[in-house]
């Protein structure tokens, strides 16, 4: 073929728009390219399981990927009905299968979707296999060639099976958290699951009892009207109307494939990414009593540092990505993993994001001490001091990225806010520690033409400052 391939594996898999790159053609070459490293990987005898989102044609470019994977003849376990990608994710390790391909876009904007492998242990793939993946992409892209066997010709001869995972997936979170504690708990929740795969999912782990739920945004809507489908602000401003007009408790978002989570305090504020993963490491060690390493990435919370000090665990750091942080898990047997997306995981489970589990293990550490989410904050800052984190996004033309890196790179200060610059890690953009452990970091966005500027400070009014400091530094407005 003539036309360069597009098809280019980021943070986590391949995006792209719908129509544009995103086609049935270009999903048909990614699928014949994991079709051939599984079986040069000697894989392909365990099988894969196959999910998709809520989003446009997702299930249709799931069945696309299915009759090319059976057309290499290899068995595919597909999701009967859109899932979250936690659920598919511990799917692989139910069914001791090879991996898994989700298709979804995960918070992406409606005009996206996306092309997600999972390694055998339900795992975001560590680059030495997405490189191979992407290898045999471009064969099969540059020969224009692909096995293909239709949907009903390959359950016919039993290589694609529908395959509901809800059971197992229930069955696993009911055995890390006591669910009828929560059930019984005299609470007010509102979920928002932002027209995403989550739809349902805590609606179901939690009815029946006596805490009320209220389930908003949870028809499929691909365009996600009104809001983006990450749970962050402002994208939860509906949420936080809910929570205040409702009086309730707490509000539990989940991401458009729901391995990420987001929450919101009974009074409608945001808790910040930062300050969920601390307390949740906060629930692991002092409400569980576990101990174990914490695994972060380079962009999550300090906290998590504080935290390994008081209860004696290591803590240790990673680039931005699950494909860093499940590998680290896996090798120190770590309590919990987290990065400032809003996805976590945690020991006894998959070693990946699971927003569905991390909001109920969040709901559970509200159960077990009694306290509100704002109260839990105040609780978490007693013993960690007070802690302040935002994150701009700056979109730019892909022309600019040369220019921007250069202004970052050749002009670095010395001080920073009249505080000293005391190291400059380039790990994965370029972080600036100073010395009273507030850090400023820059880096480009693994999966969008995004430039993503976060800080973590004592106090607001320092965040918001660092914030503008930061732009300077890259050269943008």
């Amino acid at each position: 073929m003539n036309k360069p391939n597009p098809i280019k594996f980021g943070t986590d898999g391949w995006r792209a728009i719908i129509a544009e790159d995103f086609t049935f053609e270009n999903v048909r070459y990614c699928a014949q390219g994991v079709a051939d490293y599984l079986q040069q990987a000697k894989l392909a005898g365990r099988g894969i399981v196959i999910g998709y989102d809520t989003r446009f044609a997702s299930e249709d470019f799931a069945a696309a990927t299915a009759e090319v994977i059976a057309g290499n003849g290899i068995k595919v376990y597909l999701t009967p009905k859109a899932a979250p990608t936690p659920v598919i994710s511990y799917g692989v390790l139910a069914l001791k299968a090879s991996g898994a391909i989700i298709i979804t876009a995960s918070h992406n904007p409606g005009i996206w979707n996306g092309f997600k492998f999972k390694d055998e242990h339900g795992s975001s793939a560590a680059d030495d296999i997405t490189s191979k993946i992407v290898g045999f992409i471009d064969k099969a892209y540059s020969a224009g060639k692909f096995n293909h066997l239709s949907l009903a010709d390959a359950k016919k001869q039993g290589l694609v099976l529908d395959t509901d995972l809800d059971p197992v997936y229930f069955a696993q979170v009911g055995k890390f958290i006591d669910l009828d504690r929560l059930k019984k708990a005299n609470l007010k929740v509102v979920i928002d699951p932002m027209y995403g795969a989550g739809a349902g999912y805590l609606k179901r782990l939690l009815d029946g009892g006596a805490v009320k739920l209220t389930e908003i945004n949870s028809e499929r809507n691909p365009l996600f009207p009104g809001l983006r489908p990450e749970p962050i602000m402002p994208n939860l401003e509906g949420l936080s109307n809910a929570v205040i007009k409702q009086k309730a408790s707490v509000g539990l978002a989940t991401d458009g494939d729901a391995d990420r989570m987001g929450i919101v305090d009974e009074k409608g504020n945001f808790v910040t990414q930062l300050q969920v993963f601390a307390l949740l490491c906060l629930y692991m060690l002092e409400v569980r009593g576990e101990r174990g390493p914490i695994v972060k990435s380079l962009t999550t919370t300090s906290m998590a540092y504080r935290l390994g000090e008081i209860f004696n665990v290591p803590v240790y750091e990673t680039a931005v990505g699950f494909k860093y942080i499940a590998p680290v898990m896996m090798k120190e047997n770590a309590l919990i993993g987290g990065e400032e997306s809003g996805g976590y995981a945690f020991r006894g489970h998959v070693a990946e994001r699971d927003g569905v589990l991390a909001n109920l293990c969040f709901l559970d550490l509200m159960v077990r001490t009694g306290k509100s989410p704002s109260e839990l904050i105040e609780y978490l800052y007693k013993k960690v001091g007070p802690h302040y984190y935002q994150r701009v996004d700056i979109r730019f033309p892909e022309a600019e990225r040369k220019a921007i890196i250069d202004c970052v790179k050749n002009n670095p200060p010395a001080t920073i806010d009249n505080v000293k610059v005391v190291k400059i890690d380039t790990t994965d953009g370029y972080r600036f520690n100073l010395a009273d452990n507030t850090w400023l970091l820059i880096r480009f966005s693994g999966t969008e033409p995004l430039l993503r500027i976060y800080t973590e400070t004592d106090s607001p009014e320092r965040v918001e400052r660092l914030l503008g400091i930061g732009k300077k530094i890259a050269g943008v407005k």
